[in-house]
C-alpha cells in the first residue's frame, strides 16, 4: 500500500518578517520536495509570525501578508506534487482570520479558518480575529487530510468536524509557547483528539522565541491508538517525514526523531534542559531579532548573575558577552573572587568599575536633603541605582542590549531596586524561582564547570550592607516559591497554602509583598516565560487595588 510523505517543517518565524518567513518556507518545501515529499505542513501563522498583537489592526500589514501569500504560491508551482500548507492572517467578508492555505501547482486548492480562539493566559486571539466554523479537507497522494488550528485540536468541534467531512488524518498547525510541563500536557490533550476522532494526528509547532514567549517545537507525531511515535528536537528548526497511509496508520520517515519516553517521564534533567534551552533560546532570539549585537550584565559573584552570564554565553557565544564587577565597600572579597574565576573560564569580556566614590558622590548631594534622618534602604538602593546608571551606559556608548539578573521570587517580594538592578533591556530570569535558578546552576555545572562551587553553596546576599543575607528580611526561597506556585502559578486561596502546611505568617507576608510591589513589576523588562504563569502577559493585575484576601475567602 502506498503512503504519502508528509514533511513537518518546524521553523523559527518572526513577526513581521514576510519576505523572511517566505524564505524559510520555500526553503523547507524544496527539501522536503527533494526528499520525496508529497505535503509540507508548517506552523500556525507560519508566513506571519506570532503572536502579531496590535499590528493585527494594521491595514498595511494585513495586506504585507496577502502580498507575501500570493508570492509564496507564485514561486512553489515548481513544485507541482508538493501541496504546502501555510499559516497566514486572511480577510474576507471584512472579517479578519487565522487562517491556513493548502497551496499546489500556484494555486490554493484548500482554505481553513480557525474556529477555537483562545482568550486567555497570554492568548488574546478574540481581540483580532472572527472564529471560522467549516471543516476543511483535503485530498492528496491517497489520503483525506483533515486541517486544524492549534486550539481547535484541544476542543472537541473542529477535529470531529474534520472526521465527519472525510479525514483519515489530522493535520494540525502550532505556534504553542514553552513553560515546563507544556510537552506532557500537549501530548495528553492530543491523545483524546485522537481517542474522540479515531484519526492519526501530525502536529508541527513553531520553535524559537518572540518576546517574551518561547516556542520548543517539538511537533510529534500520534498513531490512531494515541501513542507519540516520536517527535522532532527541541528549540531548533527541523524537518521531520512521516509516512500516512490511506487508513491513518502512520510510519516515521526521514528526519531527525527523538523517542518520547524520557520527557513523557520529565525527569529531572530533561526537565532542566528545557528550561535551559527556553532561556537561551529566548535571549538569542530577543537580541538578534532586535538588532543588537552583544549584550552586556553586571557579575556580582552571586549565584544569579552567574546563571544569566552562563545562559548569555550559550546563546550568544562569549564574544558577543561582556561582564562587569562594580564593587562597593561592602563587596565581599570572595565574590570578586569568583566573579573573575567564572568570566577567565567562559572567556567574555570583562572589567571592574569601583562604585565607592560615585555613591558617595550621591550620598553628599543628598546629605542636606537627608538631615536628620537614619540611614536606611534608601542608602543601599543607591549602590544599586549607580549601578545601573552606569550599565545603561555602556549600553549606550557600545550599543550592547543590558540584561538584568533578578529572579521571579525577587520580583514577587519586590526584593528588587527600581532603576537599579532592573534597569536594563531584557530580564533572563523573570520567571524563574529562586530554588529553580540554583538546579539550573546545577545542571549547567553537569554538563561543563563553568559557575564556580562556592556561589552556589554561599548565603545569598544583595551585598548593599554588612553581613547581608537575603533571609534577614525573607522567609526561605523554598517557602517563597512554594508559596508563589501556589498563589501566582495556580490562583490557590490563602486557607489552601496554609492548609498544605505553609507558615501562615510567611503566606500573609509574601502575598501582601506581592501586593505592594506590581508597580514594580510593571516596568521590569521583559523575559521569557517558563512556569505555568509569567508576570507579563499572564498577569494583569490592576496597580490600584483596594482588594484584601482574608482566610474566610
Amino acid at each position: 500500500m502506498s503512503a504519502a510523505n508528509v514533511a513537518l517543517a518546524q521553523i523559527n518565524a518572526s513577526v513581521g518578517d514576510f519576505s523572511g518567513n517566505a524564505a524559510q518556507i520555500e526553503q523547507m518545501a524544496r527539501q522536503a520536495a527533494a526528499s520525496g515529499a508529497d505535503v509540507l505542513l508548517t506552523p500556525e501563522l507560519s508566513l506571519t509570525g506570532y503572536p502579531c498583537e496590535d499590528l493585527l489592526l494594521r491595514p498595511a500589514f494585513v495586506e504585507q501578508d496577502r502580498l507575501a501569500l500570493v508570492e509564496l504560491c507564485a514561486r512553489l508551482a515548481d513544485l507541482p506534487n508538493l501541496a504546502v500548507v501555510v499559516g497566514h492572517v486572511y480577510v474576507q467578508d471584512a472579517k479578519l482570520y487565522n487562517a491556513a492555505s493548502v497551496l499546489l501547482g500556484g494555486k490554493v486548492m484548500a482554505r481553513y479558518f480557525k474556529r477555537e480562539l483562545p482568550n486567555y493566559g497570554v492568548f488574546d486571539e478574540q481581540r483580532y480575529f472572527s472564529p471560522g466554523d467549516q471543516a476543511c479537507t483535503f485530498e492528496h497522494a491517497g489520503v483525506r487530510f483533515g486541517l486544524n488550528i492549534c486550539e481547535d485540536a484541544w476542543l472537541r468541534h473542529a477535529p470531529t468536524a474534520a472526521s465527519e467531512a472525510g479525514a483519515q488524518c489530522l493535520l494540525v498547525l502550532n505556534a504553542s509557547p514553552f513553560h515546563m510541563g507544556k510537552f506532557t500536557h500537549r501530548l495528553e490533550m492530543m491523545r483524546r483528539c485522537v481517542d474522540r476522532t479515531g484519526l492519526s494526528l501530525l502536529y508541527v509547532n513553531l520553535c524559537g522565541a518572540q518576546d517574551e514567549l518561547v516556542f520548543e517545537g517539538m511537533s510529534f507525531a500520534l498513531d490512531r491508538q494515541g501513542h507519540c511515535i516520536g517527535h522532532a528536537p527541541a528549540f531548533k528548526p527541523a524537518l521531520s517525514h512521516v509516512l500516512v497511509q490511506s487508513s491513518g496508520a502512520l510510519a516515521l520517515g526521514d528526519g531527525p526523531w527523538t523517542p518520547v519516553t524520557s520527557m513523557e517521564e520529565e525527569a529531572e534533567q530533561e526537565h532542566l534542559s528545557l528550561v535551559w534551552g527556553a532561556l537561551t533560546t529566548g535571549v538569542r532570539d530577543y537580541v538578534l531579532k532586535n538588532g543588537f549585537k552583544a549584550v552586556v550584565l553586571g557579575l556580582s559573584g552571586g549565584i544569579d548573575s552567574a546563571v544569566v552570564l552562563a545562559v548569555a554565553v550559550d546563546a550568544l557565544g562569549p564574544e558577543a558577552v561582556s561582564a562587569v564587577m562594580m564593587p562597593s565597600r561592602y563587596t565581599a572579597d570572595i565574590s570578586q573572587t569568583d566573579a573573575q574565576a567564572m568570566v577567565e573560564t567562559l572567556n567574555v569580556n570583562y572589567q571592574v568599575i569601583p562604585i565607592g566614590d560615585v555613591t558617595n558622590a550621591l550620598e553628599q548631594a543628598l546629605a542636606g536633603a537627608f538631615k536628620g534622618r537614619s540611614p536606611d534602604t534608601t542608602e543601599e538602593n543607591l549602590q544599586s541605582r549607580t549601578r545601573g546608571t552606569l550599565l545603561m551606559a555602556l549600553s549606550n556608548k557600545l550599543g550592547s542590549l543590558v540584561l538584568t539578573t533578578g529572579n521571579k521570587s525577587e520580583l514577587t517580594t519586590g526584593y528588587c531596586t527600581l532603576y537599579g538592578d532592573m534597569a536594563g533591556g531584557f530580564a533572563v530570569l523573570k520567571d524563574v524561582p529562586k530554588t529553580l535558578v540554583y538546579r539550573l546552576a546545577k545542571w549547567r555545572n553537569q554538563q561543563s564547570l563553568v559557575i564556580p562551587e562556592r556561589i552556589i553553596t554561599r548565603a545569598p546576599s544583595a551585598e548593599l550592607r554588612d553581613d547581608q543575607t537575603d533571609q534577614d528580611s525573607l522567609p526561605s526561597y523554598e517557602v517563597i516559591d512554594a508559596i508563589i506556585a501556589g498563589y501566582v502559578d495556580h490562583n490557590l486561596p490563602l486557607k489552601s497554602l496554609i492548609q498544605s502546611g505553609l507558615d501562615e505568617a510567611a503566606v500573609h507576608q509574601v502575598v501582601r509583598l506581592l501586593r505592594i510591589n506590581e508597580y514594580k513589576r510593571r516596568q521590569s523588562p521583559p523575559g521569557p516565560k517558563v512556569t505555568v504563569r509569567a508576570f507579563g502577559r499572564d498577569w494583569r493585575y490592576p496597580l490600584s487595588n483596594a482588594f484584601r484576601e482574608s482566610l474566610s475567602d
